[in-house]
Formats: C-alpha cells, sequence, structure tokens
C-alpha cells in the first residue's frame, strides 16, 4: 500500500561504507532477531519469488502487520538508488492516481475525473463524516455548485490543498506529534499517537530502526531531513488523499535503513509506517542484496472484523505489499 520513497543523497554516503562488508551470517542473525524470519536460505530465496508472511501479533484490531524479505543482484547502493527512481504512479493495479514530491498541492487538479475522484468530491462537498479531518478543518470548507466540465471543482482543489499545505507544514515543525486529531466524525483518532502505538506494539522493529526513528518526525517531534511527498489513491473504490515522509540513514558494513511514514489519510486507514532493512552479501562469488520489508497500519475498516473477516483483510494486506514489491523489481531488474 505504501511504496517506499529514498533520499537519493544518502547513497553516495553508502557507497563510501561499502567497502566493508557485514557476513552472511551475521545478517541472518540480525533478520532473525528482529523479524519473524528464521532459518532463512540466501540461495533459495535468491533463486525464487519474496517470501511474504503475516507479522508479529498485534494488539489493537485496526492495526495489521505484514513482512516480506527477498534478494535481489546488487548491492545496497544501487538498490536505494533503484527504489528513488521508481515511479509506482506508473501501475494503474497499485491505485495510485496522483503521486507528487514537495508541497504542490495544485496538482490536485490534474487529478483524473474517474469514479474514485467524484466519490471523493462527493464526499467532500457533503463534508461526510466518513472524511478524516478535524472539526476546525472542515468548518473552513467555502462550499459552492460543481462546474460541470472535467475535473475536480475549484472550491475542493482549494480545500484540500489548504488542508494539506497545513499538515504538510505542521509535519516538517512538529513531526507526527503535531497532527491534529480527525474529530470531525465524533470520534477523535489522532494519528501520531497511532504512529507511536504501533511503533509501542512492535518494539524488535523499533529498537531495530532506533537511529533512524530518534533522528525522524516518526513517532515524535521534527527531526532529520525527510523527503515529503502526497498522493491520491484510490482505496475500495474511494479517492483518498495521503501525506507522507521517507527518511535514510547508511549503516556499518554497508548496510541501509529506510522508514516511510503515512502521517496523514481523508479515508480508507488511520496512518501506516513502511521499513525497510538492507545488507551486502555474497552469494556464488556475486553481490546481493539481502531486503527485509515491514509494513505497518491502523485501520478503523479493520477494528470490527473477526474471524474470516479479518483473515481476509490480512490477505489482502498481503497480496497488496507483494504485488507492489513485485512490480518493483520487474521494473528494475530484480526478476531473475
Amino acid at each position: 500500500m505504501m511504496p517506499p520513497r529514498f533520499i537519493s543523497a544518502a547513497a553516495g554516503l553508502l557507497c563510501l561504507l561499502a567497502a566493508s562488508s557485514v557476513s552472511r551470517a551475521d545478517a541472518l542473525s540480525e533478520l532473525s532477531d528482529f523479524s519473524v524470519f528464521d532459518n532463512i536460505d540466501l540461495e533459495q530465496l535468491a533463486k525464487g519469488r519474496p517470501k511474504a508472511v503475516r507479522g508479529a501479533a498485534m494488539s489493537s484490531p485496526r492495526f495489521l502487520s505484514v513482512q516480506i524479505c527477498w534478494v535481489v543482484p546488487g548491492t545496497p547502493a544501487q538498490q536505494v538508488e533503484a527504489l528513488h527512481r521508481w515511479n509506482p504512479a506508473s501501475h494503474p493495479e497499485l491505485n495510485i492516481l496522483l503521486h507528487v514530491s514537495g508541497p504542490d498541492f495544485s496538482r490536485l487538479g490534474d487529478a483524473p475525473r474517474n469514479a474514485a475522484v467524484k466519490a471523493l468530491v462527493k464526499a467532500t462537498e457533503k463534508l461526510s463524516p466518513k472524511l478524516q479531518m478535524s472539526r476546525a478543518e472542515a468548518a473552513t470548507f467555502a462550499g459552492g455548485a460543481s462546474p460541470k466540465e472535467r475535473g475536480i471543482p475549484p472550491a475542493v482543489v482549494t480545500f484540500w490543498s489548504d488542508l494539506l499545505g497545513a499538515r504538510y507544514q505542521a509535519f516538517a515543525a512538529g513531526g507526527t506529534a503535531a497532527q491534529s486529531s480527525y474529530d470531525h466524525t465524533g470520534e477523535a483518532i489522532n494519528p501520531g499517537e497511532q504512529v507511536s502505538r504501533l511503533l509501542q506494539d512492535q518494539e524488535k522493529i523499533r529498537k531495530q530502526f532506533a537511529p533512524l526513528l530518534d533522528n525522524s518526525g516518526i513517532g515524535r517531534g521534527a527531526g532529520g531531513r525527510p523527503e515529503q511527498f502526497w498522493e491520491l489513491l484510490e482505496i475500495d473504490k474511494k479517492g483518498v488523499l495521503s501525506l507522507g515522509a521517507t527518511y535514510g540513514r547508511p549503516g556499518a558494513g554497508g548496510t541501509f535503513q529506510v522508514a516511510e511514514v503515512s502521517y496523514y489519510a481523508s479515508g480508507g486507514y488511520d496512518t501506516a509506517l513502511t521499513f525497510h532493512q538492507m545488507w551486502p552479501v555474497t552469494i556464488d562469488g556475486r553481490p546481493f542484496t539481502l531486503v527485509w520489508r515491514g509494513d505497518l497500519i491502523s485501520s478503523a475498516e479493520v477494528a470490527n472484523l473477526r474471524g474470516i473477516g479479518r483473515l481476509a483483510a490480512e490477505a489482502t494486506f498481503k497480496k497488496d505489499i507483494s504485488k507492489s514489491v513485485g512490480l518493483f523489481l520487474r521494473d528494475t531488474g530484480g526478476n531473475r
């Protein structure tokens, strides 16, 4: 659901660190220490498809977790560069209608006039209680009749541009801790608090990424220098606007970590986190990269699911992540 974006400037430093490398045993030991993966066979993983599994148990019915790992030819530095160049919005099956780096919210006017976008426009004009925003944000909608021409009405573009812009600046100044609650619906859900709870729930992952998280705006105040972006997504046939930020950190021995947070969503889910850990490994004398990815999400849509319904939601989440990874590998030559 949340495709990765990377800060390309870090790739240069990663190349400098790649002169020394972690051993295969060290990489596998580290992987087993913080993830659900154990007894991974690198040779078999390198020959096959990425392996996706349900993540560690979560304490809240709102939470879902998926972990996936794979082995790809090349070094972590090359993977970082490939991920930076990759554009997931080029794949309609990922339901990313727009992906924009930086705060150019005027691009919302370029959105396709499809059924999902029409649903977002209709919900906005009615200030649907299903839209996630604060009461103060909802009060700023000026309204106005929808023009018949193609595209999103100017009043809707202005409303969302202002809302997204204010939350974008709030994150830059104060991290996830500065995000206002979704209390327009009457149930006050704070996305920053949900991020913190997701991290608390996955203590092993939080500890593994602590050096990166402690210098970020994820689960705390402002920190680091993230690459911010916004997206227009299609979730359950409805348009959803989201804001996100990505942080990257080179590590010892040519390793690399990335953490991405979706700190605002107009619907579909509360917030989401995506982590990547990469290790350089050697297989048959050739350089490869062992990649672990972990996705955590908080969503009211799954809170009341039980039994088969919840299993289906978990399966769909895992399928979405696997699809995104598979398309990335296909586009960047990672499929063997």
